[in-house]
């Protein structure tokens, strides 16, 4: 995957992953059915997809979606 991942019983959770496009951090988070389309409809938010096929319950963060402590607890 070439990125840092944190997994939890063979599940990853959370993890960064450098855009070789744009060569930017950002953060690949697992939501599951949580709240997965509403965080989909936010700007920073793109949904992970590798193949052409975004896996569901799986969101991208864009750096601006994380850059301060409120959009981290967000």
């Amino acid at each position: 995957m070439g990125g840092l991942t944190f997994v939890v019983s063979g599940k990853m959770f959370i993890g960064i992953l450098k855009d070789k496009k744009r060569q930017e951090d950002r953060l690949m988070v697992c939501v599951r059915k949580l709240n997965y389309k509403e965080l989909l409809q936010k700007s920073e938010s793109k949904s992970m997809d590798f193949t052409g096929k975004p896996l569901r319950g799986f969101l991208f963060i864009e750096p601006n979606g994380f850059e301060s402590e409120d959009d981290l607890d967000y």
